[in-house]
């Protein structure tokens, strides 16, 4: 997906999600962008999947009798 960055107001990227709707954004989500920036949000199942692992390991591991 691709948002543009609209306008910055207070902490937040005010973002064009499709023509004529807009969302907030933290800033801090953020970081080099400026206003008119094409920002690409993507989600990594791969990452995912290993930081699903990794926290049920570290679970495992606390929870051992």
């Amino acid at each position: 997906m691709e948002v543009i960055i609209d306008r910055f107001e207070d902490n937040y990227a005010i973002v064009e999600i499709e023509e004529g709707q807009f969302e907030k954004i933290s800033k801090v989500l953020l970081p080099n962008a400026k206003e008119n920036d094409i920002v690409s949000i993507s989600v990594d199942h791969n990452k995912t999947e290993k930081r699903k692992k990794y926290i049920e390991k570290l679970m495992d591991q606390a929870f051992e009798d």
